[in-house]
C-alpha cells in the first residue's frame, strides 16, 4: 500500500526513469519533483550531435538519461581539446552562469531531459539536500579531474589507456557501482576521440589497445562492445 501511495506521488512519465534514483532526482521530494517535471521534456539526439556550444547563452539544463556526451573546449585557432565526458545521471550545464563554458556533443545516441534554468535555480535555492547533492557531485567531479592530471601528466601510454577504459566502465555502470569480477560496456568513443583526451597519437591508442586485447585483458566486439574478463588486470594496467 505504502509503494502504491509513493508511485502515486511520482509523475507518471519519471515512474520508469532509469535515472530517477540517481543524480539530482533521488533528493526531490514529490513536491519538488513534481515541479521540476511540470516544466521538463525529454529529447533524443544522435551520435555527433550537437547539444550546446561554448559561449551559448544558458537558459537551461539537462539531466543525462541515457548515452554519452563529450566535453570539449576550442582554442582561437580552431584547436579543440575533449576535457571530460558526461554519463546518465549526470547534469549537463554549468549552473548559474550565463554562458557556456564548454561545448557539448553526443558521443553516442543520448537521452536528455531538459529543463528550464530558472525552475532548477529555484529548486536549488529553497533545497538543502539538492544544494548537498550537488556540491558532493562537484567535488567528486573535482577529484576525478585531479586525478586525471596524474594520468595525463605522469602515466605511460599503456596505463593511460588503461585508465580511460577503466574510467568508462565505471561511469556505464554508474556512480554508485562496485566494479567486480567481469564487466561489459559499449566503448562510445572513436580512436581520435580517444586520442585527443588521453594526449597520444591515434596509431598510439591503437597499438595500446591490440596489446591489452593480446593480453586477453579486455575483448572487443562489433567494434564497440567491450568485455572486461577481470577488472582487477585492467586496474593493475591503469597503474
Amino acid at each position: 500500500m505504502e509503494l502504491q501511495s509513493t508511485q502515486a506521488a511520482v509523475p507518471h512519465h519519471c515512474q520508469d526513469c532509469q535515472v530517477r534514483n540517481h543524480g539530482i532526482c533521488a533528493v526531490l521530494n514529490s513536491a519538488e519533483l513534481i515541479q521540476l517535471s511540470d516544466h521538463s521534456r525529454h529529447t533524443f539526439h544522435e551520435a555527433g550531435d550537437a547539444l550546446t556550444m561554448e559561449s551559448d547563452e544558458v537558459t537551461g539544463y539537462a539531466n543525462v538519461v541515457d548515452g554519452v556526451i563529450k566535453l570539449s573546449r576550442v582554442l582561437r585557432d580552431g584547436r579543440q581539446q575533449l576535457v571530460g565526458l558526461q554519463f546518465a545521471s549526470d547534469l549537463m550545464g554549468r549552473l548559474f552562469a550565463s554562458e557556456s563554458p564548454i561545448s557539448a556533443e553526443a558521443a553516442s545516441s543520448v537521452e536528455l531531459c531538459r529543463m528550464p534554468k530558472a525552475v532548477l535555480e529555484n529548486l536549488v535555492a529553497g533545497s538543502p539536500e539538492l544544494k548537498q547533492r550537488l556540491l558532493d557531485q562537484a567535488l567528486l567531479d573535482l577529484d576525478q579531474a585531479r586525478e586525471w592530471m596524474v594520468t595525463l601528466g605522469r602515466k605511460t601510454a599503456s596505463e593511460r589507456v588503461a585508465s580511460l577504459l577503466l574510467l568508462i566502465a565505471a561511469r556505464s555502470a554508474g556512480r554508485d557501482t562496485q566494479l567486480a569480477g567481469s564487466v561489459t560496456f559499449d566503448l562510445p568513443l572513436v580512436r581520435a576521440d580517444m586520442a585527443d583526451f588521453l594526449g597520444l597519437t591515434i596509431e598510439t591508442v591503437s597499438r595500446q589497445i591490440s596489446k591489452l586485447r593480446n593480453e586477453n585483458i579486455i575483448e572487443i566486439t562489433s567494434h564497440r562492445h567491450v568485455v572486461v574478463p577481470d577488472i582487477e588486470r585492467l586496474k593493475r594496467r591503469a597503474g
